[in-house]
């Protein structure tokens, strides 16, 4: 229950009428200071009044005051600036810092009401806990968090992002290349595309950009797709020599295999790449061949991606054709009735979501350009909302999603704060607590 005592004395919604230290000093919150989630003292550069005296420090919580020796906190010279020692229960009478002070303590009485809501809310076994109170809560206000909750979507991916330019030396065409990867992978292949493209580096894709050959030959071969003219890794298997010849896989595979000597290239194992409870249109052989057919089309699609402002005119740059093989194929062993597996309207706008504006957010952040991170906005915000269990459970609760920029929030609050039982820092949580006080 620390993280309620946190919570209540942020707020300062404890239950005691009067503040009093256990040595019988009235006690006054004038700042409660900067909450620290990192190592050191709770909370930083708080302000209090004890007795007549005025203090500037840090505060130091535990559920009960012999937690303070038990955490070393009396060796530790990090905890010297402390000026009040908060917990629920003084069950000793004195602790001091490294530097001998004896520390003020004070018995925080946290109020009835939100220990047992809290309790109720991290202990329900539902995905939405708080689904039957989010309908009384104002609309403008969870239009907010859902603002709040997208930036925070946001940062997140920028972060992944510098990661990978911190690696690849801030080549952002490299970096947009396997972030673009990634999100062909739509779920359940996104790390084997990411694995994909880090072993195929974009610049030998575009020494033979011209060749669509060539390019298919590299993603498929790097893949491990082309071996024994490697059909769908998780279906039933057939004797290879049942298979019906292949002419287009063996001419792939014949082109990779000069490829792979030429550039020493190492292939993945293709059974990194999974069929199973997934479309067919999504599987990874099409979702290679779109990727191909994609950096075919748009060799230097991120450079156009930055000089591009219009949305209709960025989804074109998106759109490609796939060689006629793909036509009557779903992978190298079975052949059927011709369709069209172009990417589609869901499958471009997850593309979008999860990769251009995320490259937009990052670019105008690295550049201290808020024209980028504003575009990037204003781009997910005129996306049609995702479809999926996140936003079906939201909706189900009462929660309008717009566009696609609420989708992404609600991603965010189901897997920050949701999944990870952080009540206390989501502001509907927040909200309910409050609620629970005032009906009390």
């Amino acid at each position: 229950m620390e993280a309620l005592l946190h919570y209540v004395w942020k707020h300062k919604l404890y239950a005691n009428v009067s503040l009093i230290s256990s040595d019988g000093s009235p006690i006054t919150v004038i700042d409660p200071g900067m909450h620290n989630t990192d190592a050191g003292p709770d909370f930083f550069n708080a302000k209090i009044k004890i007795g007549s005296q005025m203090w500037v420090g840090n505060i130091e919580m535990h559920t009960y005051a012999s937690q303070w020796n038990k955490h070393q906190h009396q060796k530790d010279k990090a905890y010297n600036s402390v000026i009040l020692h908060v917990v629920e229960y003084v069950d000793v009478d004195v602790v001091k810092t490294q530097s001998g002070q004896v520390l003020v303590q004070l018995a925080l009485e946290i109020p009835p009401a939100i220990k047992e809501n809290y309790a109720n809310l991290i202990q329900k076994d539902s995905p939405l806990p708080c689904a039957q109170k989010i309908r009384d809560i104002p609309e403008i206000f969870i239009t907010d968090w859902k603002n709040a909750l997208l930036t925070e979507r946001l940062e997140k991916k920028t972060e992944q992002i510098f990661a990978i330019l911190e690696e690849y030396k801030q080549d952002w065409g490299q970096a947009f290349y396997i972030t673009l990867a990634r999100n062909f992978g739509f779920g359940i292949n996104n790390d084997a595309f990411e694995r994909l493209a880090r072993s195929l580096p974009l610049k030998i894709i575009l020494k033979h950009s011209d060749s669509v050959l060539q390019v298919e030959a590299l993603f498929f071969g790097q893949a491990g797709l082309l071996a024994d003219n490697n059909e769908d890794n998780n279906d039933d298997n057939e004797d290879n020599n049942n298979k019906e010849e292949d002419q287009y896989a063996i001419a792939l595979s014949k082109e990779y295999a000069f490829l792979k000597n030429k550039y020493s290239l190492q292939p993945l194992e293709g059974y990194l790449f999974k069929n199973l409870r997934i479309r067919p249109n999504n599987f990874p052989h099409i979702k290679i061949a779109q990727l191909a057919a994609l950096i075919k089309s748009q060799p230097f699609l991120f450079s156009k991606i930055m000089e591009t402002t219009e949305i209709a005119d960025l989804k074109k740059l998106f759109l490609s054709q796939l060689h006629p093989y793909w036509l009557t194929h779903y992978n190298f062993s079975k052949s059927g009735r011709a369709r069209e597996k172009n990417i589609g309207l869901s499958g471009l706008n997850i593309i979008l979501i999860n990769t251009l504006v995320p490259m937009l957010f990052a670019f105008g952040k690295k550049r201290a350009d808020q024209v980028f991170m504003q575009r990037a906005l204003t781009i997910i915000e005129s996306l049609k909302e995702e479809q999926n269990s996140v936003t079906q459970l939201f909706a189900n609760a009462g929660v309008k999603i717009h566009n696609a920029g609420d989708s992404q929030a609600l991603i965010q609050l189901k897997r920050e704060y949701c999944e990870k039982k952080k009540c206390l820092y989501c502001r509907i949580g927040h909200k309910v607590l409050l609620k629970s006080l005032n009906n009390a």
